[in-house]
Order: structure tokens, then sequence, then C-alpha cells
């Protein structure tokens, strides 16, 4: 639980600039529906440029990608987690704070694999991780929010 930064001017174009909350929840909803995960327990709202997303997420993997997803949209800066886990975890919950990367300016996959991995060959974890919302490994920009897996 907690609150994640995003950048207000990086992500999926979803809005025209008029809708209301109520509208801008529905279309980062569909947003998410559009990769499959599991929401048949999450509910978004948008309050500004917050999103909030609470319920239950299937596991960590997805939580994560959900709360990536969710706030890679633009006109977005902030996504409030208050998703809770279906299912029991045997082993200790990540730092949360720690599995977000914003990606910056020169980065790449293999950059980013060497920093949090010490490896430039794991960019290949990170990039499925992140699959659908990265459809090549080579198209990433500036201010997009990854999640990073536990190594």
């Amino acid at each position: 639980m907690g609150l994640f930064s995003f950048i207000k001017d990086a992500g999926a174009k979803l809005f025209g600039g008029s809708e209301s909350a109520e509208e801008k929840a529905t279309k980062v909803q569909n947003h998410l529906n559009k990769y499959n995960f599991d929401l048949s327990n999450v509910k978004v709202s948008v309050n500004g440029d917050t999103v909030t997303v609470s319920g239950e997420a299937k596991n960590i993997d997805e939580k994560q990608k959900i709360l990536a997803t969710a706030g890679n949209v633009e006109g977005i800066t902030n996504v409030e987690d208050k998703l809770t886990l279906k299912e029991a975890l045997k082993i200790e919950i990540p730092d949360i704070q720690k599995t977000m990367y914003t990606v910056q300016s020169g980065d790449t996959l293999s950059k980013i694999s060497k920093e949090v991995y010490g490896d430039p060959n794991k960019y290949q974890k990170i990039f499925e991780a992140n699959k659908p919302m990265l459809s090549d490994p080579d198209k990433i920009y500036p201010g997009q929010v990854l999640y990073i897996p536990q190594d």
C-alpha cells in the first residue's frame, strides 16, 4: 500500500481533457482490461491526476503490473495502491517502492538490468514482466515506470 509517482506528460493517451472523474476511471479500467489482468475484484477511481486502485490482485506480480499500467497514462501523476493480494505468499513481500523504476533519458533495458540486477543480460526478465505494456525491448521512453521483478 502506498502512493507512487509518475510523469504527467508520459504514457498512454486515454483522456481528451473534458472527462469527468467517473469517465476517466472507466477509461483507465478499460485500459487495464486490454492487458488481461484478473480485475474481477479490482476497482479504479480517479481524483484529479491521481488514480486509486483498490480491491484484490491475484498475486504480487500482477499487482505491480496493474499499478505500473494504471500510472503510465498521460495526465496521471500518482497511483494510490489500496490493493491486497488473493494468493497467500510464502515469501516475504518485497518493498514495492524498490520494484518500480522510472525510465530516464538514455536508459535501455540492458542498462536498467545492470543497475538493478548487476547483469545487463537479465533485461529480458524486465521486458517479460512488463508485457504486454511493452511490445519491444527497445521501445521504452523517459518517464515510463516499469515493474522490476525481484531477482
